[in-house]
């Protein structure tokens, strides 16, 4: 079912966002695109916000409240960012990381139409952070305009991604899940990840004869690099160095 959804979304994307965000990069100075992004960064602080007080991060929460502040009064109602510079960090929180903070399970990887990857416990991000987005308050002219204006700046920053994913994955689909569920991870955990879980797909696997490169078979099993790679050492190394530590004897 995954996998269906996920070509579905693929198609969408590639003959319909992409080239409207590729219009978009192409057509509008680098300034507005600045503006809009921070505008719409600092909406999201309000949900920031919201899930670091239900965390009881308040120094988190603080911080974010500072932000919402800082940017709305000095950054010329958003546009610019003040707070970074500042020194007031940028979070990045949601429902789901709430109900993970305290110990419930993601449950299934799910690829949701439209929206994209996610998992049984996310996907009530979008029924919950909805609400905490004072977007969602305004009038319905105002309303999806905005939220057309957030989808397509967010596609034109990942533009770059998905260039390199698509020259760099033998599975997009496996890929981007693996990705997801790290980043979620570290987002969980502050850095300190766990290996990801088996998925029982057998569609995931390497066509014949090709095999995952060492990068990412360390990524995956937690091995360092050393242990991945062949030794390629030169033996004809050694037999020199000693060649010429026996003409500074003689």
């Amino acid at each position: 079912m995954n996998r269906t959804i996920f070509r579905f979304n693929d198609t969408l994307d590639t003959y319909v966002a992409k080239p409207i965000a590729q219009f978009y990069i192409d057509y509008t100075p680098s300034p507005f695109r600045t503006a809009v992004r921070n505008f719409f960064s600092n909406i999201g602080d309000f949900s920031n916000f919201a899930n670091n007080l239900l965390q009881l991060k308040i120094t988190d929460a603080t911080q974010d409240l500072m932000r919402i502040a800082m940017n709305s009064v000095f950054g010329i109602g958003d546009l610019i960012d003040i707070a970074s510079p500042a020194g007031l960090p940028k979070h990045h929180q949601d429902f789901g990381l709430t109900l993970g903070h305290y110990g419930v399970p993601a449950g299934p990887y799910l690829v949701i139409s439209l929206l994209g990857p996610s998992s049984f416990c996310d996907s009530t991000t979008w029924l919950v952070d909805w609400r905490v987005n004072p977007i969602s308050y305004a009038d319905n002219e105002i309303r999806w305009p905005l939220y057309g204006v957030n989808f397509v700046s967010a596609r034109a920053d990942l533009l770059g991604a998905t260039d390199l994913l698509s020259q760099a994955a033998l599975d997009k689909y496996a890929f981007v899940r693996d990705a997801y569920m790290r980043r979620r991870q570290y987002l969980l955990t502050g850095g300190s990840s766990s290996g990801l879980p088996d998925y029982g797909d057998e569609g995931a696997s390497a066509p014949e004869g090709a095999s995952a490169p060492p990068a990412a078979l360390g990524a995956a099993g937690g091995s360092s690099s050393e242990q991945s790679l062949p030794n390629h050492s030169d033996p004809g190394a050694d037999a020199s160095a000693t060649v010429r530590a026996a003409m500074r004897r003689h």
